[in-house]
């Protein structure tokens, strides 16, 4: 992590405020696969769905899909959230893995918050693309579930992102210092420019308020087997790739990753505002615990895109949205 004051200072000894902050904590004990597999077991057979699992076509919710299958025999419902800017190679990934694994399977594909993510670019906020898209899909997902009366919403996020239940905000926790500014230039740019425009008026400010929500309306665990397996990201990656065909797109920010086009936007004014990216947060949390190696994270988080990709993603989003698209739901039973 970069030193970005008030947020993040260095000591004399180069030391960086957070790792000083991580070393004075207790170091909590990690969550136990009996632990999950309880969780499960309370939840299991009650309704048409033991779980619904959030793919991306990534490695790590592809592999939480393949878990809730065929390790945890749970009845599962993959859903898949396309903001317009999903990759072919990540759907071709969703695409395989449902069909090999015969579980039901939800799209979600609409580009009606095209204009929104447009306004940022043309407004030259802070505010971050990816924490916005990620309110509105963990908001559609948690509307999903309690439609289709499921118990348990699982997520492939790793330990960097967060381990604890329910904790949809932990990838963007605005308590956290290295979100603080994030967080409240995202809750700004909601304010100024979505609750003006009646078509989203609604739209959470924050993922904590898209929780107290859900919370309101249908009582849904938020969990991910990735907490509490001791697998390794190149282990169950060889596992997807043997058993559902899965691979690795051909270009994609942070290596070894599968995330929309949006996401390289996000990063680039991310860096540009602030120094570091989510992605940085999460791997350093990952260095911290001793997942990862700060050689392997920063590897992984070289910027090799151009800014020729930059201005192809850019003209596709500053092209007007179609006005009568919509939301398409597609199941396969």
């Amino acid at each position: 992590m970069p030193e970005s004051p008030p947020e993040i200072t260095f000591d004399a000894a180069g030391i960086c405020s957070l790792c000083r902050a991580a070393g004075t904590s207790p170091r909590q004990p990690a969550p136990l696969e009996t632990e999950f597999a309880a969780l499960l077991a309370r939840n299991k057979g009650k309704k048409d769905y033991d779980c619904m699992v959030m793919c991306s076509g990534g490695k790590d919710s592809t592999a939480a899909l393949y878990y809730m299958v065929n390790r945890y025999r749970a009845r599962t419902l993959a859903f898949t959230f396309d903001n317009g800017f999903e990759t072919d190679e990540a759907m071709a990934n969703i695409g395989r893995a449902v069909d090999k694994l015969g579980v039901d399977f939800l799209l979600f594909r609409t580009d009606a918050m095209k204009d929104v993510f447009a306004k940022i670019l043309k407004t030259g906020s802070p505010a971050v693309i990816c924490h916005l898209c990620s309110i509105w899909y963990m908001d559609l997902a948690l509307k999903t579930a309690a439609r289709h009366q499921v118990p348990v919403l699982v997520a492939g996020w790793t330990r960097g992102q967060s381990v604890k239940h329910g904790a949809a905000e932990g990838r963007y926790a605005s308590g956290a210092p290295e979100f603080s500014r994030m967080a409240g230039a995202t809750r700004e740019f909601i304010r100024a420019h979505l609750r003006t425009d009646p078509r989203y008026r609604d739209f959470p400010e924050s993922m904590e308020e898209v929780l107290a929500r859900a919370e309101k309306k249908h009582k849904c665990l938020l969990v991910s087997p990735h907490w509490f397996l001791p697998q390794e990201a190149d282990d169950y990656t060889a596992v997807i790739q043997k058993e559902l065909g899965w691979k690795y797109p051909e270009r994609s920010y942070p290596g070894k990753s599968t995330n929309c086009l949006l996401n390289y936007i996000s990063v680039s004014n991310s860096m540009k505002h602030y120094g570091y990216t989510h992605y940085h947060v999460e791997m350093s949390k990952l260095i911290r615990e001793g997942a990862l190696s700060r050689a392997e994270a920063l590897e992984l988080l070289k910027q090799d895109f151009s800014e020729e990709l930059l201005e192809e993603i850019s003209g596709r989003l500053r092209r007007p949205a179609v006005q009568d698209s919509g939301s398409t739901d597609t199941s396969t039973e």
